[in-house]
């Protein structure tokens, strides 16, 4: 019996965990690898004129529209998960996804962001 309420207490909090990241129904959670090709060595520009850059070694910026910047380190985990831990000893994980057209950042805080398609040149 004891094995079972835990069991039960365990499934009951994934769909929480999965809420965290607003998550909807016709998202595509991206893959560890389309996150890769997404992000290294590029720049993610989005819709408030902040700036990711992903270095190929992983060193990471993030520049805010005012032109300031902060430095850090990103890491992909396994399930896609890109964590970034800031030299001023923040740290934040975030998750991408394909929802329709768009590519969208979604943070643990539940926030979305899309992503500006990139400019065909």
């Amino acid at each position: 019996m004891r094995n079972l309420l835990i069991a039960t207490l365990i499934c009951a909090g994934m769909p929480v965990l999965a809420e965290d990241w607003a998550v909807r129904p016709s998202d595509r959670v991206l893959t560890r690898q389309d996150v890769e090709t997404l992000t290294s060595g590029n720049t993610l520009v989005f819709y408030d004129e902040g700036r990711s850059t992903y270095s190929e070694g992983g060193a990471y910026s993030y520049t805010y529209a005012s032109g300031q910047s902060a430095y850090g380190n990103y890491e992909i985990t396994q399930d896609g998960t890109v964590c970034i831990t800031y030299r001023h000893g923040a740290e934040r994980c975030d998750r991408y996804v394909e929802s329709g057209p768009r590519i969208v950042l979604l943070t643990e805080d539940g926030l979305r962001f899309p992503v500006r398609p990139v400019e065909k040149k």
